[in-house]
């Protein structure tokens, strides 16, 4: 339901422990399919040396991984099926319509019926979907060795979260259905814009007060990385002074950064797994790729994006809701749109479209991340540690999937597609330095 879908989008975020040894190793040492010779440079065969270093993953590593991640596939289509199955079960069974009654007898505000209706829906879908949410956050992650919270640090998490999407869900079902009862006949229009909205000051506010909650944040000390890459910064006209650090090695063993923030909001950051476990090579790409994301303007990007899917998807939603109300709706006491007993069924409505749409909206992020890459390569001009960073990415992503298989359930270029380019971009040994101006 709602809360999951906010609960994954802090999911890169949820620790609260920090450990103050950082330290840059030394340059990773690529295969020797994968140096170039200088006596002779021209030998040099990005396919090979892309095959050298996927075969220095160990076999049980590789299927280690792949069965991690290929078990994720299962995943999307249980989670949808469940969110599906609760939906159903709230309309069929009248919940939603006795959590509406409810609402009705403690107050005549229609706002505020609809913050009395949100309150209880939010916790019923959560208790619903404990038992995925436990296995496939907690046991699952354990069991494939990439957790290393203990079951309390990660209840108390879990009810951080629960927190967060009964504010989140009050102000969303608040705005959407003040809009629906004022327009009872676009309110798929209006509807649609209050889903923009929300999404920006979401992006804007997340990485300020958000995530805070869920992980200690603090000026990186180590001056050798820091300065690295704030140079980057200065290059690119990023506008920070500072780069921040989070303890996400509580929770995970994966590492991960990224550049947030919106519109004054901007903020560098990266995780303490990905200093322990990472080279400076590796952590200059890493950082460089994230930096493409605010260079090339990717937050706007898919923005644009979710414009278009949230006029499409209320527009579709409008037709599908007219019909099952003009079917159902008696059954499940649902009375129209500004009835907040029929959230439930735009529930259903918008996880079935987003469902259908899963191969379209990973092509645009994985697009999206493969711009990213290129722009990491060439501003950090680290080819190897740009391999290296893949590989260790390939502890929880499978490494080398077929072309349907990524077309559909990859949101990034596989790790053989990113070894790739960066043994292409190796043998393009593109000059670097001053151009002779004189010539």
């Amino acid at each position: 339901m709602i809360n999951r879908s906010i609960l994954s989008l802090l999911g890169l975020c949820l620790t609260i422990a920090f450990s103050s040894e950082i330290r840059a190793q030394q340059a990773p040492t690529p295969p020797p399919a994968a140096r170039i010779s200088p006596a002779n440079p021209s030998s040099f065969e990005p396919a090979a040396a892309t095959q050298a270093w996927l075969d220095t993953v160990p076999p049980d590593q590789r299927a280690k991984s792949d069965t991690y991640f290929e078990g994720g596939y299962w995943l999307i289509l249980w989670n949808f099926l469940l969110g599906a199955a609760i939906a159903i079960f709230l309309l069929a069974s009248r919940t939603s319509a006795a959590l509406r009654d409810f609402a009705e007898r403690i107050t005549r505000l229609k706002t505020l019926q609809v913050i009395a209706y949100a309150i209880p829906f939010t916790l019923i879908t959560t208790l619903l979907v404990f038992p995925m949410e436990l296995y496939q956050s907690f046991f699952r992650e354990h069991a494939y060795g990439l957790s290393t919270q203990n079951f309390g640090s990660w209840a108390g998490d879990e009810v951080k979260g629960l927190i967060v999407a009964l504010i989140a869900n009050t102000i969303l079902l608040g705005a959407l259905y003040f809009v629906f009862r004022r327009a009872p006949r676009l309110w798929w229009a209006f509807g649609a814009g209050v889903a923009i909205l929300l999404f920006i000051i979401a992006v804007m506010v997340a990485p300020i007060f958000v995530f805070p909650l869920f992980n200690k944040f603090q000026p990186l000390t180590d001056t050798k990385i820091r300065d690295s890459i704030l140079a980057l910064a200065r290059a690119n006209e990023i506008p920070v002074t500072q780069v921040y650090e989070f303890d996400a090695s509580r929770q995970t063993t994966k590492p991960s950064a990224n550049v947030s923030g919106f519109l004054g909001t901007t903020r560098i950051s990266l995780n303490d797994n990905l200093l322990k476990q990472s080279t400076l090579p590796e952590i200059r790409f890493v950082m460089g790729h994230e930096m493409g994301h605010y260079v090339l303007n990717h937050t706007m990007k898919l923005l644009s994006g979710f414009v278009m899917f949230a006029l499409v998807g209320f527009l579709l939603a409008r037709l599908a809701f007219d019909f099952a109300l003009r079917k159902w709706g008696d059954r499940w006491r649902v009375r129209g749109i500004a009835d907040p007993a029929g959230f439930p069924l735009l529930v259903l409505i918008f996880s079935t479209l987003a469902f259908a749409l899963t191969p379209i909206i990973n092509t645009i992020s994985r697009n999206v991340e493969r711009e990213a890459d290129a722009f990491g390569l060439n501003t950090s001009r680290e080819a190897d540690g740009m391999a290296q960073a893949s590989l260790k990415l390939g502890t929880y992503r499978k490494m080398n999937p077929g072309p349907v298989e990524e077309f559909i359930f990859y949101d990034h270029p596989s790790g053989r597609a990113r070894i790739r380019m960066a043994m292409d971009w190796k043998a393009a040994r593109l000059p670097a330095g001053d151009v002779d101006l004189t010539r």
